[in-house]
């Protein structure tokens, strides 16, 4: 195993995880009050676990994380919101739509790491392939969550009249 180049692939998947636990916070708590409420939050709550999880996959190869990584996923979360998607002071529909897009195309890339990890662990004994199995499986029920509520949104932004993922639904 090439340990400088995992460890690589690794901490770039944990800056990217990092970005993503503050997207999908942000959109978690704007959806508070929606009807969809407990599926924002729990997907926000697995990607949080599914970070640690990584941390811990690392520390058990061997991989330090870099902080300078962690940080910069946390910047590029923070910059991300200064984009006003058309509203200027206040969040558009086009911000949930687009944060939708961006947390799924995340969560595209965390099956990525998972299946890479799963090749990676045929031949590494401190990786588990039936925990691998599981985080592909959930990441791809997150998926399909997170498809379900962009398609609301992009309805509601696009087809006046439809029901939104906003805040403000019910």
């Amino acid at each position: 195993m090439h340990r400088d180049k995992l460890g690589i692939y690794l901490n770039d998947h944990l800056a990217g995880a990092t970005f993503g636990i503050g997207l999908a916070q942000r959109i978690a708590h704007q959806h508070r009050h929606s009807a969809r409420r407990a599926d924002v939050q729990r997907i926000s709550d697995e990607i949080t676990q599914d970070r640690q999880t990584l941390l811990e996959l690392m520390d058990a190869l061997g991989v330090p994380a870099r902080r300078y990584k962690v940080y910069g996923g946390w910047a590029a979360e923070r910059l991300g919101r200064l984009k006003p998607n058309g509203a200027l002071y206040r969040r558009s529909g086009l911000s949930t739509l687009t944060e939708l897009e961006t947390l799924r195309l995340g969560v595209e890339g965390k099956t990525l790491i998972w299946r890479t990890l799963l090749v990676v662990a045929t031949g590494e004994p401190r990786l588990d392939e039936s925990q691998l199995q599981d985080l592909l499986h959930r990441a791809r029920d997150q998926i399909d969550t997170l498809e379900t509520l962009r398609l609301t949104a992009a309805a509601a932004v696009f087809s006046p009249g439809m029901r939104s993922v906003s805040t403000d639904s019910p």
